[in-house]
């Protein structure tokens, strides 16, 4: 087990390194001059020139990509061009909301998805199943900006049940907390929340058929004993996959809700950067979300031994 681990722990290495490569890159692949566009219209060649200095334009890319690698493994992620900030405290400034959304999102999908994956299989051809499905249709296809503001009209401007925009620290109390993160935790785990259920109805119904199910079901053992101790079990595989490459979408999802719901997290900190322009801060943003997504299949990878010991790459 430990050789495993150490494996894909070393495996993570090169993809790390690529990522890098391609954040760091964002400065210079964009369209036109950096420095030019974030000088503006009015700025003379010698503003253009500072700027260009600044962002280390001016010099090879290998020997600035190795300096600016060696920040970031130091913690360093630059200073922001219009804040004069550095990046890394501007993150930290913002990353409880947008770490608060993602975990009450993946709470609330999780623990819905999978029971209703679960109950469709179950009831397979049924009115339920059927209802099911179309709930995760629905959630699949429908942007998160259309069910944030139809969330937001009808339970924050209508009803007048819960508040419309902004955060409040969990540490201000869990009630203000949730009063403000539920909406945004709705809109952003709807796609999530029917990913997930979709896979785990097929991956159920696959596992539902098997011979050892019926084998249990002749021995007498209870249903819900089938369902979530035989069945669920061996169909955990496909659903841990499915819950990390749907990761993606949630970190995606989240840049928009935060932007709908105007919460300061790292969504609106990287609009308003590529707003603005501020490459640094983009950079820093990216390269964070990068990070986490890699950590998080990297722990699906190291689940798979412990829902189906077989598996040793």
């Amino acid at each position: 087990m430990l050789a495993y681990f150490l494996r894909r722990v070393l495996a993570t290495i090169p993809v790390v390194l690529m990522v890098a490569l391609f954040v760091f890159s964002l400065l210079y692949i964009a369209p036109g001059d950096p420095a030019a566009i974030i000088a503006g219209d009015q700025a003379t060649p010698a503003d253009v020139e500072r700027i260009r200095e600044s962002l280390g334009l001016d010099r090879p890319f290998v020997v600035r990509f190795v300096e600016w690698l060696w920040n970031v493994v130091r913690g360093d992620l630059g200073t922001s061009i219009f804040t004069n900030l550095p990046v890394s405290h501007m993150i930290r400034q913002r990353i409880e909301p947008t770490v608060s959304l993602m975990v009450l999102t993946l709470i609330l999908s999780l623990s819905t998805a999978i029971p209703m994956g679960v109950i469709a299989a179950w009831k397979h051809g049924t009115l339920i199943d059927r209802g099911v499905m179309m709930v995760a249709v629905f959630g699949y296809s429908t942007p998160v900006f259309v069910v944030g503001y139809l969330l937001a009209y009808i339970f924050a401007l209508q009803l007048d049940w819960l508040p419309v925009q902004g955060f409040t620290s969990i540490s201000q109390g869990l009630g203000p907390f949730l009063r403000n993160l539920i909406l945004p935790a709705v809109a952003l785990g709807l796609i999530y929340m029917a990913l997930i259920a979709r896979i785990t109805r097929a991956t159920m119904l696959d596992v539902l058929s098997q011979d050892y199910v019926r084998t249990a079901k002749a021995k007498g053992v209870a249903q819900k004993g089938i369902l979530f101790v035989h069945a669920l079990k061996n169909a955990a595989v496909p659903i841990v996959t499915i819950v990390g490459i749907g990761f993606a979408a949630l970190i995606g999802g989240a840049v928009v809700t935060e932007s709908v719901f105007a919460i300061p997290g790292l969504g609106r900190l990287t609009v308003d950067a590529i707003l603005r322009r501020d490459y640094p801060v983009i950079q820093g943003v990216v390269l964070l979300f990068s990070f986490i997504y890699v950590v998080v299949n990297l722990a699906v990878d190291l689940l798979y031994t412990v829902f189906d010991p077989r598996i040793r790459y």
